[in-house]
Parts: C-alpha cells; sequence; structure tokens
C-alpha cells in the first residue's frame, strides 16, 4: 500500500480555534481539496483519523452507511474523551446504525414530518415576532447571539418536548456550556472530567422528567419518548435521556447558530438583504443559502467497518473518518462562485443536514425557524450595522457566533 497523503493544513480540523478564524480556515480547507481531499491526520491527543473534504467524496461516505458506521465515534474529540463518552454509555441517534437507528429515530420522526411543521408554524411565527419585539425594547443596540439568537429556538425545542418554562434557563447554560466545552468563555473548566459535567447533569436532569412523563404522560414530544416501546420493551434509561439530550442540544444551538450568521451575513450584504427584504418568495432559498454559509455542524465522524476506497485512497477497516461538512459547502465543483453569499443560488446541495439515513432530522423544524424569524425580523428593518466585532465560539463541532453585537432601527 502507497503511503497516505498528510498534508499539515488537515490538522486544523482537530484544533477548535481553528474555527474562530473563518478565513484560514477556509484558505487550508480549499487547499485539501485541491490537493489531499483525503488526508491522514494525527495530532497530539487524538486518535488518527482521514480528513475526507470534497463534497462528493462525504456524500458517497455517508450513503454506505453499512460500510461506514456512527459507532463507535460520531464526532471529533480528544482520546481520553472518545474513552470518557464511551464510559458513561452515550447513545444518542448520532452514535447508533441501522437497524437499531431506524427503530429509534421513528419514534420521533412524526414529530418533526411536514405536517407537524404545519401545525407548529403560527406558534413559531408568534415567537418570531415576540423576540423581534424584544429587539424594539433593548433601544436600537444588542448582542443578537446572546439576548435573540440563542433563546428563540431554545422556546421552540424545549416547548416541543414539553420542558417546563421555568427550566429554560438552565437548558440554555448546559448546551452552551456541552457544546463550548473547548471555547475559554463557556467551557465549565479545565479538567476533562469538568468538561463532561454539564452532560451528566443533563442526563440527570431528564432522567427526573422521564419518571414524571412514565407516571403522568403529556402528549408532548418529551412524553412520546419517555412512554415508547420497541419489541413491546420500553426504552433504557441511557436510550430515554440520550434522545432528549441530542434534541434538546442540537435542536437549540444549531438553528441559532444559523440564525445569527445568517443575519450577519445579511448585515454584510446589505444588496442581498434589501434584495431579500422587498421579495419574501426568495425567502426558502435565502434559508438553504444561510444554511450552507453558516454549516453549524462543522462535522461528523464515520468509521470503515471493512476495508474501503475515498477519492482513490484505501482505508482499512476500522480507521476513522472525519467529513468536514464546512469544506463540502464550500466545494468548487458543485458551487458556482462558493463564496459569494448569494439568495437566488440555484440547485443548492448543501450538505449541513448531512445525508442519507443520518439527514437530520430536525432539518424541517431550524428551515422553518430560519424563515419566520427573518420574515418577522426584514420587513420591519430601517437600517442595521455592526455595533463591535463578530466573535465565533471554539469548537470542532456545533458552533457559530457566539456574540454579535448590532446596531439597528426597528418599526
Amino acid at each position: 500500500m502507497s503511503m497516505p497523503i498528510v498534508d499539515d493544513a488537515a490538522k486544523m480540523l482537530a484544533d477548535p480555534n481553528s474555527y474562530t478564524d473563518e478565513v484560514a480556515l477556509h484558505a487550508a480547507l480549499a487547499r485539501l481539496r485541491s490537493d489531499a481531499p483525503v488526508s491522514w491526520v494525527e495530532v497530539p491527543g487524538y486518535q488518527p483519523f482521514w480528513a475526507i473534504t470534497k463534497h462528493a467524496d462525504i456524500i458517497a461516505v455517508e450513503r454506505a452507511n453499512r460500510q461506514f458506521t456512527n459507532w463507535p465515534r460520531p464526532v471529533l474529540t480528544t482520546a481520553a474523551g472518545d474513552e470518557l463518552q464511551a464510559g458513561a454509555g452515550i447513545r444518542t441517534l448520532i452514535h447508533l446504525d441501522d437497524p437499531r437507528h431506524r427503530v429509534m429515530r421513528a419514534i420521533a420522526a412524526d414529530w418533526f414530518g411536514p405536517r407537524s411543521m404545519k401545525a407548529m408554524s403560527d406558534r413559531i411565527e408568534e415567537l418570531a415576532k415576540v423576540y423581534v419585539d424584544r429587539m424594539c425594547e433593548a433601544g436600537g443596540q444588542c448582542d443578537f447571539v446572546q439576548e435573540v439568537a440563542v433563546n428563540f429556538p431554545l422556546y421552540v425545542i424545549m416547548s416541543l418536548l414539553g420542558v417546563p418554562e421555568a427550566d429554560f434557563p438552565r437548558m440554555l447554560t448546559l448546551t452552551q456550556e456541552l457544546f463550548g466545552s473547548d471555547d475559554q468563555e463557556f467551557k465549565r473548566g479545565e479538567d476533562l472530567t469538568e468538561t463532561m459535567q454539564p452532560l451528566l447533569e443533563m442526563f440527570e436532569y431528564f432522567q427526573d422528567l422521564t419518571a414524571k412523563w412514565r407516571e403522568n404522560p403529556t402528549g408532548d414530544l418529551g412524553s412520546t419518548i419517555a412512554n415508547a416501546r420497541i419489541d413491546g420493551e420500553p426504552l433504557s434509561d441511557i436510550d430515554t435521556v440520550s434522545y432528549y439530550t441530542i434534541i434538546a442540544t442540537a435542536g437549540h444551538d444549531t438553528t441559532s447558530a444559523a440564525i445569527s450568521g445568517g443575519l450577519q451575513a445579511l448585515i454584510e450584504h446589505p444588496r442581498q438583504r434589501e434584495k431579500l427584504a422587498g421579495n419574501p418568495g426568495l425567502m426558502a432559498d435565502a434559508t438553504e443559502e444561510i444554511i450552507r454559509w453558516v454549516t453549524p455542524v462543522k462535522s461528523f465522524m464515520r468509521t470503515a467497518a471493512e476495508p474501503a476506497t475515498v477519492h482513490g485512497v484505501p482505508i482499512a477497516a476500522g480507521d476513522a473518518l472525519l467529513l468536514s461538512y464546512v469544506s463540502a459547502n464550500r466545494d468548487e465543483e458543485v458551487f458556482e462562485d462558493p463564496f459569494r453569499f448569494d439568495i437566488e443560488r440555484e440547485h443548492n446541495k448543501q450538505v449541513a443536514f448531512g445525508f442519507g439515513v443520518h439527514f437530520c432530522l430536525g432539518a424541517g423544524l431550524a428551515r422553518l425557524e430560519i424563515n419566520k424569524f427573518l420574515s418577522e425580523l426584514l420587513p420591519r428593518l430601517k437600517s442595521i450595522e455592526l455595533a463591535g466585532d463578530p466573535q465565533l465560539i471554539a469548537t470542532t463541532f456545533v458552533g457559530g457566533l457566539k456574540h454579535l453585537p448590532i446596531r439597528y432601527e426597528l418599526s
């Protein structure tokens, strides 16, 4: 076998701080797509992996879900983090493979289907108005991320689950600490056991709710999961709380990142903003472009269940692969002028929601929230500009802006 291609640019994918400098990150990813689309990465503290950066290769890996599995390493974390998560017994939807994944996903699938989205549309529209009104009350200046973008989707997903409203602030803190475990502003502590503590606290919280939902079913999504049965048997405690956790976290942080990153893009591209405000019929296409532009989920991991070949490169059984969605969504062979923000982009093949059997369960809800929020905000905007430097969160998994200071005038 020939020696694997090694390009130091790929090491950036294992550095959470790389995602705080998008110019440097995208320059490195463009080089990888051109010169080393399948590159071997060895970084101290991490188990080695192949970096997959081309759109077509990522689609091919995701399509071959039996050949490339989610278990045992669905996300990039340190070697110690891999061991700690495995020891904790975490089994969310992103950790599972078929056939178990298929039956587990089916438990909540109807809650995120077209009929449910239609039923939720009016309520989400009402919430969008609430949060735009709060922008008015803020007096024309705010940190859009922390005062608006994190709260709007949090309210939606927690209400869907059936979490008591009094506990929403606690859930916000835990999700920010969980996905911000590599960021100095949000991480719980320096020690690995401290950074894992938010996840354990979330598990403990949902264990208590499970007992209540099983004793008194409430008809919401949380109660549906708590009382679900597979082959006549109830879900185990770890499967139940793992289910809540992935919905509560991924259903919140990804959408808040897309909304805030989308607003930044519209601020920095005023002609695009004016075009969208004047033509609401473009909102669906604009939403897809925002999702492509921001790509809140930076990557997922897969493990080769058997020897394989990706882009002509031999992959050994047991090797891990990092699928860089950020890179795929700027692939020059798929997107014309990929570094142009274009709300009228045709045939947008963005892969921010993944592909295949693991396509994001909440994609429809995320699209609806982005659409409804911008549909409420843009017609009321008289002016908007940055009031400081935007700041991105350090991460290798889910993230985007953590601060977006803006100054605006609303009607």
